[in-house]
């Protein structure tokens, strides 16, 4: 498979079409209504990373914003959730951790055909290749470095604290996950997948104690940030569609598996030689996310198992939404295709994690 240049690809904006087109002049009365400092005329492009929830730029003369909806037509139950994405941000925005200021949540679809949330546009860097071919080795580590403290730094915010105490249940946050991912894949299921069936069953029975409960992003990698101009450091942190209350450690694991994907251009890192590269080992970033947040050493080839299922379990949605036509981006087909790689890589985890055969 030929390796395509996901900077290339997935950053920037394109012209809106006809599909994901919006109501402009409700639109702009619903921002005079709710921005605050708003004003016209509007104009827009759509971003095109990502293929969850559709995300605009919005330009204004005097501000640029990013308005991020829900998808048009028939959703699953509690997916695509923007109202979600839209309280955590706007309850981690005054502790500094480095999200976007929201301006706004409308859940009257009659607006723009679904709901949606403003939030100002970070200027910076978005990076998608894993491998940082652009910068020095001494760079990479400093992005790499800076990945692993952002995401320790919002597993150590307290959840009562900052008002969001209500978010999720705060325990059995790995029981809860498999549940909903087995559910969300059997409702998207698209043919039979041996190795899914046994983690189905064997999952649930082999969960590790929750050491703490903390915010949990759900999708936490390179490509949901976006780096400073100039500086190896976050100013971003996006798409938080899949945020709850929940286990750090399984947040934090699913931020490892890029170490275990394939580089192929996007964040994976497999094959690549860290060491010449500066980037950390996978022993390096426990080892560095353990000492800034005082947790004990995880059982790693666990929370890989977990987390390659959920992410086959997402995928799978992602599967049945190009069936159904509804799919929102042109890398969703290719997407699909990693279903079964991604079960079968978390069927070998569980056996390491001693998954009888």
């Amino acid at each position: 498979m030929p390796e395509i240049d996901f900077d290339k690809e997935m950053v920037g904006t394109v012209e809106v079409t006809e599909k994901d087109k919006l109501d402009l002049e409700k639109l702009t009365e619903w921002f005079a209504a709710n921005v605050e400092g708003f004003e016209g005329p509007i104009s827009y492009t759509k971003f095109k990373g990502g293929q969850s929830n559709p995300t605009y730029k919005i330009e204004t003369p005097g501000t640029n914003y990013v308005l991020r909806r829900q998808p048009f037509g028939k959703l699953l139950p509690s997916a695509h959730a923007v109202d979600r994405e839209y309280k955590v941000m706007t309850a981690l925005y005054p502790t500094g951790f480095p999200v976007p200021r929201t301006y706004g949540l409308c859940e009257d679809t009659g607006v723009i055909g679904s709901k949606f949330f403003v939030m100002s546009m970070a200027d910076g860097r978005s990076l998608w290749n894993g491998a940082l071919p652009d910068i020095s080795s001494q760079d990479r580590r400093e992005v790499y470095n800076s990945l692993i403290d952002t995401m320790a730094d919002l597993h150590l915010n307290d959840p009562q604290e900052i008002g969001l105490g209500d978010y999720g249940k705060p325990t059995d946050y790995c029981a809860r996950q498999i549940a909903r991912w087995s559910k969300q894949y059997k409702l998207s299921e698209t043919e039979h997948m041996p190795e899914m069936e046994r983690l189905i069953e064997w999952l649930p029975e082999t969960i590790p104690p929750q050491y703490e409960s903390s915010v949990v992003h759900g999708d936490y990698r390179l490509d949901n940030v976006i780096f400073h101009k100039t500086d190896n450091r976050i100013i971003a942190v996006l798409d938080w569609e899949l945020s709850t209350l929940g286990d750090p450690i399984a947040d934090f694991s699913y931020l490892m598996l890029n170490w275990f994907q394939p580089a192929d251009g996007r964040a994976g890192l497999l094959g690549l030689d860290l060491g010449e590269l500066g980037i950390p080992t996978v022993e390096e970033a426990v080892e560095r996310y353990v000492a800034r947040t005082g947790y004990p050493v995880p059982p790693m080839d666990w929370y890989f198992a977990y987390n390659l299922f959920r992410l086959a379990g997402i995928m799978q949605g992602i599967k049945k939404r190009v069936i159904d036509g509804t799919a929102s981006s042109a890398h969703a087909k290719a997407m699909s295709d990693r279903v079964q790689p991604l079960a079968q890589r978390a069927y070998q985890f569980a056996l390491d994690a001693g998954m009888p055969a």
